[in-house]
């Protein structure tokens, strides 16, 4: 796509997701937020119910989500969330999670995500950071498609908005081993391939979904100091500050951080159209598979757009969910 047709907004980095709710009414909207008992996904939802939207807070620790919705009521004065148990590794919980959910969905925000320090893996045998990202996320939005489209029956359109990273462009998705079961564990790579998977479910979904009036966009939230780096190795650090150094990225608020997923979330240029990947609320261009991630840290690189990767993704996390 030409930089010339990209979507534009009136944001930019500095923008909250306050600014970008200023003026919008989402009485009637219902939200899940993944991931929404610390960081940005707390943020996201407290800016949310400030507009009026009915959230979800879907979260691994109840007890801190609770918490978490107690204060976001106390500071909105509006209706406190709801906190549901989700753990996104553990695909008996998202079954029973999306079970549970009775009426219409207007707004999947997949936030949650995890950074381990070494190589771990599910009861399935899959590696963590893909099952959870990408595979859990993938499991709850097939799962909640019916609520979805209920919802965009009933208020004309329904968004998934999926938070990957700029670490996405450290790696595309390796299909011939997806899980570390024959090459060397990095974490950094590992991260990065279910940063790309969660663009490209995105765009697979927006394909598969448009028609019933459902469109996924992808968001990097940019640089947020939040609990996501508590597992960070020594070199993982060392990288995180070199990127810093380079002007990669300056660290954000986590006000700033969620702007972006709000963008996504309720902006009229992102209603019906899907499949985009968003950076400091724009629209980010394309680069290159190969582009320097030090030249190029609002891009998006080819391999987290591609419609022929995402299709196979697709494939390939339905089979081994079984869905």
């Amino acid at each position: 796509m030409a930089e010339s047709e990209l979507i534009s907004t009136p944001f930019t980095a500095a923008s909250t997701a306050d600014d970008v709710l200023r003026g919008f009414d989402l009485t009637g909207v219902r939200a899940i937020v993944t991931g929404g008992s610390s960081g940005i996904g707390t943020e996201t939802a407290r800016a949310l119910t400030a507009a009026g939207a009915e959230v979800t807070l879907a979260v691994r620790n109840t007890a801190a989500g609770e918490a978490v919705a107690e204060s976001i009521r106390d500071s909105t004065g509006r209706i406190r969330p709801r906190v549901a148990l989700l753990d996104l590794a553990d695909t008996g919980t998202v079954a029973r999670f999306v079970e549970a959910w009775q009426g219409p969905l207007h707004l999947l925000i997949n936030n949650a995500g995890v950074v381990t320090g070494g190589l771990e893996r599910t009861r399935e045998g899959w590696e963590v950071q893909f099952a959870t990202n990408h595979l859990g996320h993938f499991a709850l939005a097939v799962g909640l498609r019916g609520a979805l489209a209920r919802g965009a029956s009933d208020r004309g359109g329904a968004r998934i908005v999926a938070v990957s990273s700029t670490a996405h462009m450290r790696s595309g998705v390796d299909f011939d081993d997806l899980h570390f079961e024959h090459r060397s564990y990095d974490p950094q790579i590992a991260y990065a391939q279910s940063k790309t998977a969660n663009s490209l479910f995105a765009v697979e979904a927006t394909r598969r979904w448009a028609a019933d009036g459902i469109v996924a966009n992808t968001v990097n939230p940019g640089g947020v100091s939040t609990g996501l780096q508590r597992n960070f190795t020594p070199q993982q650090r060392q990288s995180l500050d070199a990127a810093e150094a380079a002007g990669v990225f300056t660290y954000k608020t986590v006000e700033q951080g969620a702007a972006t997923s709000i963008v996504a979330a309720v902006c009229p240029a992102f209603a019906h159209s899907g499949g985009h990947y968003l950076d400091d609320a724009q629209e980010a261009y394309t680069v290159p598979n190969d582009a320097d991630l030090a030249q190029h840290p609002h891009g998006v690189k080819e391999w987290a757009l591609d419609p022929g990767l995402a299709r196979r993704l697709w494939t390939v996390s339905a089979d081994l969910l079984h869905a």
